[in-house]
């Protein structure tokens, strides 16, 4: 191997590892797409950014899921159990009583789900709910499914 391709292997791997240390958090509705549809591309996009980056999950929007699945699609729960036991993700926990102000958003069940992404200091939120789409926070970015793949 030459000194051109060793220096591009060796940024590479570099590169490899910068993308595990990005951390990224997805909302519960991105997660209810992927149960859905173990083809669908929210499955695709859960696996890629398991695969590729560090998948991160709050305690909130593991309970949310839950009782969204058990309430709307109880003939989906096992497909819950099959993807948070197969995939690799970090686990966060959600404070029962978050610290209020930090940021004003419509539906005040949102709040503990972005409260969680900015205590845990994520670097990316990935939600398809319009309702954060007007708030302003330095961190973490907030961006959707489509977002997520045009850009990384």
């Amino acid at each position: 191997m030459d000194a051109e391709n060793r220096y591009m292997d060796a940024e590479n791997r570099y590169m490899d590892a910068q993308n595990r240390y990005m951390r990224v958090m997805v909302d519960t509705n991105i997660l209810v797409s992927a149960i859905l549809s173990s083809t669908g591309r929210m499955h695709t996009l859960i696996c890629y950014i398991a695969a590729k980056y560090s998948l991160v999950l709050s305690s909130y929007v593991i309970d949310e899921l839950l009782e969204v699945t058990r309430r709307k699609f109880k003939h989906k729960i096992d497909a819950v159990d099959t993807l948070l036991c197969q995939i690799p993700y970090e686990l966060v926990y959600s404070p029962q009583s978050p610290q209020s102000g930090l940021f004003d958003i419509r539906d005040e069940k949102d709040y503990p789900v972005l409260y969680s992404a900015i205590a845990s200091d994520v670097d990316v939120f990935i939600t398809g709910d319009k309702d954060f789409d007007e708030i302003s926070v330095e961190r973490p970015e907030i961006i959707t499914a489509t977002m997520f793949w045009e850009k990384y």
